[in-house]
């Protein structure tokens, strides 16, 4: 039978240089992140083989050390790089990230973008990428 793993990361926020005005390029701020990351579950996985499961502390460390380490000009550059860190295990077969940057418009709680990546459903088969 096949399963289909999703990890979801919600609401990560987090702190880092965004944008290309002076005072963005100064002044570190708040983003929150959610990623959705699907693989498939095979029966190594489901029967509690940590060898056979997606690390997901690990994905999310990650993330936090690029992020927080970082500076980016555009949502744009920030969000793929952020869906490259999550695909970035050849048995993701879909992954989407959206990142918000609250308060970066004055009368709206946030800006977010999304961005998401698809595998070739024909390189896909029973899990294993060939």
């Amino acid at each position: 039978m096949n399963h289909n793993a999703i990890i979801t990361i919600t609401n990560l926020r987090l702190r880092t240089y965004i944008g290309f005005n002076e005072e963005e390029k100064t002044k570190q701020q708040d983003i929150v992140i959610n990623a959705e990351i699907h693989y498939p579950a095979n029966n190594l996985c489901l029967s509690d083989d940590v060898d056979n499961a997606l690390n997901y502390k690990n994905i999310c460390k990650t993330i936090i050390k690029h992020v927080e380490t970082g500076r980016f000009l555009l949502l744009e550059k920030l969000t793929s790089d952020v869906l490259g860190i999550c695909i970035d295990h050849p048995w993701v077969k879909y992954a989407q990230v959206r990142i918000d940057k609250p308060h970066a418009l004055r009368f709206a709680d946030s800006v977010s973008l999304t961005l998401s990546y698809e595998a070739n459903h024909d390189e896909i088969t029973q899990g294993v990428i060939k």
